[in-house]
Protein backbone atom coordinates (compact mmCIF):
# COMPACT_ATOMS: atom_id res chain seq x y z
CA UNK A 1 0.00 0.00 0.00
CA UNK A 2 2.74 2.37 0.74
CA UNK A 3 4.20 1.60 -2.37
CA UNK A 4 1.69 2.99 -4.22
CA UNK A 5 1.16 6.20 -2.63
CA UNK A 6 5.05 7.01 -3.52
CA UNK A 7 5.71 9.52 -5.55
CA UNK A 8 9.85 10.21 -6.36
CA UNK A 9 11.01 13.69 -5.53
CA UNK A 10 11.20 16.19 -8.33
CA UNK A 11 13.83 18.03 -8.81
CA UNK A 12 11.72 21.03 -9.81
CA UNK A 13 11.08 21.90 -6.43
CA UNK A 14 13.21 23.97 -4.81
CA UNK A 15 13.48 22.47 -1.31
CA UNK A 16 14.48 19.35 -2.89
CA UNK A 17 17.20 20.33 -4.73
CA UNK A 18 18.61 22.39 -1.59
CA UNK A 19 18.08 18.64 0.46
CA UNK A 20 19.69 16.55 -2.65
CA UNK A 21 22.54 19.36 -3.19
CA UNK A 22 25.70 18.95 -0.39
CA UNK A 23 25.38 15.08 -0.21
CA UNK A 24 25.48 14.74 -3.78
CA UNK A 25 28.41 17.23 -4.86
CA UNK A 26 30.06 15.15 -1.60
CA UNK A 27 29.45 12.30 -3.98
CA UNK A 28 30.74 13.95 -7.05
CA UNK A 29 33.47 15.21 -5.07
CA UNK A 30 34.58 11.64 -4.03
CA UNK A 31 34.09 9.94 -7.98
CA UNK A 32 35.86 12.74 -9.57
CA UNK A 33 38.72 11.78 -7.14
CA UNK A 34 38.29 8.43 -7.87
CA UNK A 35 38.31 9.39 -11.40
CA UNK A 36 41.53 11.33 -11.56
CA UNK A 37 39.89 13.86 -12.55
CA UNK A 38 41.16 17.45 -13.20
CA UNK A 39 39.61 21.14 -12.25
CA UNK A 40 38.50 21.91 -15.81
CA UNK A 41 36.95 18.68 -16.15
CA UNK A 42 35.12 18.92 -13.18
CA UNK A 43 33.74 22.13 -14.44
CA UNK A 44 32.61 21.21 -17.18
CA UNK A 45 31.08 17.50 -16.09
CA UNK A 46 28.85 20.06 -13.66
CA UNK A 47 27.76 22.47 -16.29
CA UNK A 48 30.41 24.47 -17.14
CA UNK A 49 30.47 26.32 -14.14
CA UNK A 50 33.59 28.49 -13.55
CA UNK A 51 36.62 27.19 -11.51
CA UNK A 52 35.81 29.59 -9.15
CA UNK A 53 32.35 28.69 -8.25
CA UNK A 54 33.74 25.33 -8.05
CA UNK A 55 36.44 26.20 -5.65
CA UNK A 56 33.16 28.02 -3.06
CA UNK A 57 31.44 24.47 -3.47
CA UNK A 58 34.30 22.85 -2.62
CA UNK A 59 35.35 24.55 0.81
CA UNK A 60 31.60 24.23 1.50
CA UNK A 61 29.80 27.47 0.13
CA UNK A 62 27.07 25.62 -1.66
CA UNK A 63 23.69 26.67 -1.89
CA UNK A 64 21.08 24.99 -3.57
CA UNK A 65 22.52 23.08 -7.17
CA UNK A 66 20.25 23.32 -10.22
CA UNK A 67 18.11 21.12 -12.15
CA UNK A 68 20.69 19.95 -14.61
CA UNK A 69 23.57 19.94 -11.94
CA UNK A 70 21.60 17.17 -10.13
CA UNK A 71 20.79 15.73 -13.08
CA UNK A 72 24.25 15.41 -14.20
CA UNK A 73 25.76 14.22 -11.46
CA UNK A 74 23.44 11.61 -11.08
CA UNK A 75 24.19 10.44 -14.67
CA UNK A 76 28.23 10.66 -13.31
CA UNK A 77 26.94 8.02 -10.90
CA UNK A 78 25.08 5.83 -13.02
CA UNK A 79 28.54 5.69 -15.27
CA UNK A 80 30.37 4.84 -12.23
CA UNK A 81 27.39 2.13 -11.48
CA UNK A 82 27.60 1.12 -15.12
CA UNK A 83 31.16 0.40 -14.71
CA UNK A 84 31.50 -1.36 -11.48
CA UNK A 85 29.29 -3.91 -12.73
CA UNK A 86 30.87 -4.36 -16.10
CA UNK A 87 34.45 -4.93 -14.75
CA UNK A 88 36.11 -6.71 -11.86
CA UNK A 89 38.02 -3.82 -10.58
CA UNK A 90 37.63 0.48 -9.87
CA UNK A 91 41.24 0.10 -11.96
CA UNK A 92 40.13 -2.33 -15.45
CA UNK A 93 36.64 -0.01 -15.45
CA UNK A 94 38.66 3.50 -15.17
CA UNK A 95 40.75 1.94 -17.69
CA UNK A 96 38.32 1.59 -20.17
CA UNK A 97 36.70 4.70 -19.62
CA UNK A 98 39.69 6.70 -19.89
CA UNK A 99 40.96 4.56 -23.43
CA UNK A 100 39.83 5.33 -26.81
CA UNK A 101 37.00 3.57 -28.08
CA UNK A 102 36.09 2.73 -31.47
CA UNK A 103 32.33 1.89 -30.72
CA UNK A 104 29.64 4.37 -33.02
CA UNK A 105 29.34 6.36 -29.82
CA UNK A 106 33.07 7.31 -29.26
CA UNK A 107 34.12 7.84 -32.59
CA UNK A 108 37.61 6.82 -31.91
CA UNK A 109 37.64 8.65 -28.47
CA UNK A 110 37.52 7.68 -25.17
CA UNK A 111 34.21 8.02 -23.12
CA UNK A 112 35.38 10.36 -20.86
CA UNK A 113 36.36 12.79 -23.55
CA UNK A 114 32.61 12.42 -24.99
CA UNK A 115 31.30 13.26 -22.05
CA UNK A 116 33.79 16.19 -21.57
CA UNK A 117 31.92 17.61 -24.58
CA UNK A 118 29.78 19.42 -21.78
CA UNK A 119 26.61 18.69 -22.79
CA UNK A 120 24.26 16.84 -20.92
CA UNK A 121 23.27 14.76 -23.79
CA UNK A 122 26.75 13.68 -24.12
CA UNK A 123 26.42 12.00 -20.57
CA UNK A 124 23.27 10.58 -21.12
CA UNK A 125 25.04 8.68 -24.41
CA UNK A 126 27.71 7.33 -21.69
CA UNK A 127 25.25 6.47 -19.44
CA UNK A 128 22.87 4.40 -22.35
CA UNK A 129 25.83 2.95 -23.67
CA UNK A 130 26.83 1.01 -20.53
CA UNK A 131 23.74 0.19 -19.76
CA UNK A 132 22.64 -1.22 -22.90
CA UNK A 133 26.05 -3.18 -22.40
CA UNK A 134 25.26 -4.57 -19.14
CA UNK A 135 21.62 -5.79 -20.80
CA UNK A 136 19.68 -3.12 -18.62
Amino acid sequence: MIAENFEPASLNDSMTRTSLSIPAFKLFLKLADLWQLKINQRCVLLGAISTQTYHNWQNGKISTLGRDQLERISLLLGIHKGLKLLFADDLSGLRWFKSPNRDLPFGGKAPLERALQGSINDLYVVRRYLDAWRGA
